[in-house]
């Protein structure tokens, strides 16, 4: 075996998830997995540096040694948990949480990702090599540092004669298009648009919870479709590929311009879960644009969106011809993809492998990923 922890915080600042995961076999396999809660106080935090005009160094640095003790701790209960010796893992890859993520710059300046995180720390807490940094290096090649788990999604679940389509329905939602085997045709994907981060955003606000549990509240609802239509109409949606986007682009603040105060709150909610649906669907197409002999048969969701019983009808609405099939019935869970994404770059990193996808992020070439810290 070959033994590697990733470690992933999407935009929904939940958790710290931690994937065990063999490296060392044709088809990487997950061993273990751990989450640890974000403590209100730093997810608070952290939810102000997102896309913050200003931040005290203080602020950072105390934001960075909490994200990187909490780390370390689902690190250690990662390891406890199940029965391994930090000795046998080989190395942690962190991603980090985002801050902001502007691959095109803003207003004509550098094109600019921001990962808070802190790897000589995360090493020095752990006792393990760690594996960071990974999506500057696709930045500096011209890519769009986004999405990286295409490349991941390969290694998994690319088959002999089927096409495939593995959606990822985190914060934002990104789609990877697998061609078989011996297709010629380059592996593609791209983020579609925003997912959760606005139905949790949108729920929190008017409802309290941390998100709307199976999408109880957006089902008892009505699609707006005055207010789905000028959502769509932003250019994001039909702007051509490589692209990628975040908390930065789509947030309610974004969502707010397009309201003219007579909505009602549940039929908004309704009205996102179908805007997710939509820019997925218009996605799907941009895909098959770009291979008109391409004929997806599969549709895997993962990621949080997959627990969602409502937001999946819509999409199997919208996209009638594909078989919605979970990932767990190809042995792997919805939830852990992201995080054993970073544990399989850490491998690739420390092989000498790339770990981009230049057909998916834009970048010159593939390139191996990431930065090392040592113990």
């Amino acid at each position: 075996m070959s033994l590697y922890i990733g470690l992933m915080s999407g935009t929904s600042l939940d958790a710290i998830d931690a994937a065990l995961v063999d490296c060392g076999t044709p088809t990487p396999r997950l061993l273990a997995t751990r989450a640890v809660a974000m403590p209100e106080a730093l997810r608070d935090l952290l939810l102000r540096l997102c896309h913050a005009e200003g931040a005290s160094f203080r602020e950072l640095a105390e934001a960075e040694e909490a994200f990187c003790r909490l780390q370390a701790r689902a690190v250690h209960e990662l390891l406890e948990a199940s029965g391994t010796a930090a000795a046998d893992v080989v190395a942690i890859g962190s991603h980090g949480q985002t801050l902001e993520h502007a691959p095109e710059g803003h207003a004509g300046g550098a094109p600019y990702t921001l990962q808070l995180d802190n790897p000589s720390r995360l090493a020095e807490l752990t006792g393990l090599e760690v594996v960071a940094d990974f999506r500057r290096r696709d930045l500096a090649a011209g890519g769009q540092a986004a999405p990286l788990a295409p490349a991941f999604h390969q290694a998994l679940f690319r088959h002999p004669e089927e096409w495939r389509l593995v959606l990822n329905l985190g914060g934002y939602a990104n789609l990877t298009l697998l061609p078989p085997f011996d297709h010629p045709a380059d592996v593609l994907g791209f983020d579609s648009g925003p997912a959760n981060a606005l139905l949790d955003g949108w729920y929190q606000r008017h409802q309290g919870g941390r998100f709307d549990a199976d999408g109880a509240w957006a089902a008892g609802g009505r699609v707006d479709a005055t207010l789905l239509a000028r959502l769509l109409a932003d250019d994001y949606f039909r702007r051509p590929p490589p692209k990628s986007t975040g908390r930065e682009y789509f947030h309610l603040t974004w969502l707010e311009r397009h309201l003219d105060d007579g909505e009602s709150p549940r039929d908004v909610q309704t009205t996102l879960a179908e805007l997710t649906a939509a820019s997925v669907a218009l996605a799907v197409e941009q895909l098959g644009e770009r291979l008109p002999e391409a004929a997806p048969a599969r549709l895997l969701p993962c990621g949080g969106g997959a627990h969602n019983p409502y937001l999946l009808d819509r999409l199997q609405a919208r996209l009638p011809t594909l078989t919605l099939t979970p990932c767990a019935e190809l042995g792997w869970p919805a939830d852990w993809l992201e995080a054993g994404a970073f544990a399989w770059l850490a491998h690739r990193r420390l092989s000498g492998l790339p770990g981009n996808l230049p057909s998916v992020t834009g970048a010159r070439g593939p390139r191996v990923l990431g930065g090392v810290y040592a113990p």
